[in-house]
């Protein structure tokens, strides 16, 4: 059974910092991609960082302008443990942030709808 599972959320200020993980296991295949994604209320979700070609010679890595500079996405070598370290936090930050991955491309971009993804966590951000 896959399973992926992020943790370090919180509520934390404005101007500060904090690291997600996201742990991954069952998986057989190693992915295409890996990334984080957010969802505040009332918005639609939104990509925020992207691990591309996790299965090739050079990983590609993608930032939403919103968090460029900001946020910087990694992972550990067995693909297992991905990251993304949050700094210079702003309130609009706050959402739901979820990890995903997946081994399949259309066209050939991530096609995160045949991926897997954790159910989130939290980050409240205050001023």
């Amino acid at each position: 059974q896959v399973q992926m599972m992020e943790s370090g959320g919180g509520s934390f200020l404005a101007g500060g910092s904090l690291r997600l993980s996201c742990v991954s296991s069952g998986f057989k295949e190693p992915p295409a991609c890996m990334g984080w994604f957010r969802q505040a209320p009332g918005k639609g979700r939104e990509e925020v960082a992207i691990l591309d070609g996790v299965d090739e010679i050079r990983i590609k890595t993608h930032y939403a302008d919103f968090v460029k500079g900001r946020f910087t996405i990694s992972k550990d070598a067995a693909n297992d443990t991905m990251y993304l370290q949050m700094d210079s936090l702003k309130p609009e930050d706050t959402a739901m942030y979820s990890c995903a991955r997946t081994n399949r491309r259309l066209y050939g971009r991530c096609n995160w709808g045949y991926g897997d993804r954790g159910q989130g966590t939290q980050v409240t951000v205050s001023s």
